[in-house]
């Protein structure tokens, strides 16, 4: 399985200063995961663009607004990391990509002078696309009625999605990371609408795997931030460059051959066989298969590595190799 990689071609802007947008037509949020729902507000943000013959932009923040909001209490995991988002936006046509640095003192702002000061001083802006449930500014104070009478005042478009459901469900970013607690893959990227992916670095390994035939890579996250499935073995597709093949992945402490209690994330690649220590692997979570098991020695284990090397396979759609112990 191959697929070219995407370049990112969307302008990203940091902050607000020296910005220069044709007729800016704006939404406002996390964006965390970029799911169904966001990509409604997207969409719509894209048709008034067109009809107001103006650029579309998105404001995010960064870090996630809890981090900052709630800092006594353990932060979320966040579903994207800043350049997957960004990678998400551009393949949906967004143009602008602005980052605010989420500060306290951004959260102290009243929403009329977030307004005031960002939208309009700042970006010019031309129209305001917001979430059903959206508010911001200080206590969250920027509902859809007063932004009617800023909209009025400042002479810019405004328009309020109404609400995404799938299957009478609201889909927030909030039911996705419960979903991925539980190891619900199907559920989270079906609400997700793509596979929920990990990305990081190729580091060195205890090399046990190779010796059960099924040499793996153990990654580092790319951002520690990122919220990972509850463990267990997954069938994923791996991006290695810009080339992708199916693979096999493995994430918690690896009870039978470690008593260390450190989860690892490990990934063997079918079919696999390069170098790569060092290099970037990108993982797309596809389904789950089983949780993790502990088993009385290695043969136990290698047998049902075997087993869920079928499954995976399987899973995956690809044919199984015709040498029992090959990867």
């Amino acid at each position: 399985m191959r697929n070219r990689r995407m370049k990112v071609g969307m302008q990203i802007h940091y902050g607000t200063e020296n910005i220069h947008i044709l007729r800016p037509v704006v939404t406002i949020g996390s964006f965390d995961g970029v799911h169904k729902g966001h990509v409604q507000v997207i969409e719509s943000l894209k048709k008034v663009a067109g009809r107001l013959q103006g650029e579309t932009v998105i404001i995010s923040f960064e870090p996630h607004p809890r981090e900052v909001l709630y800092p006594q209490e353990e932060a979320p995991g966040i579903l994207t990391s800043l350049e997957e988002k960004a990678e998400i936006l551009d393949a949906l046509g967004v143009e602008h990509l602005v980052i605010l640095p989420f500060t306290r003192s951004l959260a102290d702002l009243e929403y009329d002078e977030f307004v005031r000061h960002i939208l309009v001083d700042c970006l010019g802006i031309t129209g305001l696309i917001i979430g059903y449930d959206h508010r911001f500014g200080k206590n969250r104070e920027g509902t859809f009625e007063r932004l009617k009478e800023l909209s009025a005042r400042y002479r810019f478009y405004l328009e309020q999605e109404e609400v995404y459901e799938e299957h009478q469900i609201n889909i927030s970013s909030t039911k996705i990371r419960n979903a991925l607690q539980i190891g619900d893959i199907a559920r989270a990227n079906e609400f997700l609408g793509y596979s929920y992916t990990l990305s990081g670095k190729v580091t060195e390994g205890d090399k046990i795997g190779r010796t059960l035939g099924f040499p793996t890579a153990n990654i580092q996250l790319k951002d520690i931030r990122k919220q990972l499935p509850a463990s267990g073995v997954y069938a994923v597709k791996v991006r290695v460059g810009e080339e992708t093949y199916g693979g096999m992945l493995n994430i918690g402490v690896r009870p039978t051959v470690s008593s260390s209690g450190i989860a690892r994330i490990e990934v063997h690649i079918f079919g696999f066989h390069q170098d790569i220590y060092g290099g970037e692997l990108h993982i797309a979570l596809v389904a789950r298969l089983r949780g993790e098991r502990r088993f009385n020695d290695t043969q136990g284990l290698q047998q049902q590595l075997i087993r869920d090397r079928r499954a995976v396979l399987a899973c995956l759609h690809l044919p199984f190799p015709t040498d029992e112990n090959g990867g």
